[in-house]
């Protein structure tokens, strides 16, 4: 795989997984989307389809690891680091076009949310409201769940091994079952396979942090929230923000390590 070819492959499939994934989570969040309330069901679903759907796109040209912990494990394992920074360049860029194509399919939606006053308070406001408030006080708006994620408990030991734990699972699911002839990426069979894995992680290990268990998934769509000229959009969080970036990079890596002691 040339450079151009892994930057182009992981920019677009990074792109259509946070469209898929931010759009999923726009969907069940948005007061006058059709899915609102569909549930974290809905949601973990929705992100694994998100990963299969951008894998096998973008699989042909870069392997599709579309995470840069994916692209550590796999160094790592391979010990070659030598197209390291291409990955992360096209994964971080992919990422913010996703979150910005979520913006544009949701317009509608982001503008009657942010206005209403059951969501950002003002005479008549529900509980909602004070939730919306409660939850901007610790700096994260009302609508920054469906770019990014967040804590249920703020604790950061915790909300760090969660990620770290999460992210580890993923990794060694791709490094021993998922990974192509090549093993420079993911393959036919691994993309079907990582997608269910993605699914079972937000099931079982995504209510303590929404799991990000990718830091661009994350760090991409919490600048382009910080961007956007959203209505009342509250804060980006950005004291929260190093906990998904360091912790599925921290997972990635000892998954590499534990795949090169046992597996290898």
């Amino acid at each position: 795989m040339s450079s151009s070819d892994i930057f182009i492959g992981e920019t677009i499939g990074t792109a259509l997984l946070i469209l898929l994934g931010g759009g999923v989570c726009a969907a069940v969040t948005l007061k006058a989307s059709k899915a609102r309330n569909a549930g974290w069901l809905a949601i973990a679903f929705g992100w694994g389809f998100a990963v299969m759907t951008a894998a096998y796109i973008s699989g042909p040209l870069s392997g599709a690891h579309l995470n840069p912990a994916v692209t550590v494990g796999i160094a790592i394992k391979d010990g070659d680091w030598s197209n390291t920074p291409t990955y992360f360049a096209g994964q971080l860029l992919g990422a913010m076009i996703g979150a910005v194509l979520v913006w544009v399919a949701y317009y509608g939606q982001f503008q009657a949310h942010l206005t209403d006053r059951e969501i950002v308070g003002g005479p008549g406001a529900q509980d909602t409201a004070a939730k919306s408030v409660e939850a901007q006080e610790k700096g994260a708006g009302p609508v920054l769940g469906v770019f990014s994620t967040g804590p249920e408990i703020r604790h950061t030991v915790q909300n760090l091994a969660t990620e770290i734990i999460g992210t580890f699972v993923l990794l060694l699911a791709i490094l021993t079952q998922g990974l192509n002839d090549e093993g420079n990426g993911l393959g036919i069979l691994g993309a079907l396979i990582t997608g269910f894995v993605v699914v079972s992680i937000g099931l079982s290990l995504g209510g303590p942090t929404g799991y990000a268990i990718n830091p661009v998934r994350d760090l991409g769509p919490r600048i382009v929230h910080a961007l956007l000229p959203l209505p009342n959009k509250g804060g980006s969080d950005w004291s929260y923000a190093w906990i998904p970036v360091v912790g599925p990079l921290i997972g990635g890596a000892i998954a590499g390590g534990v795949y090169n002691v046992a597996f290898a």
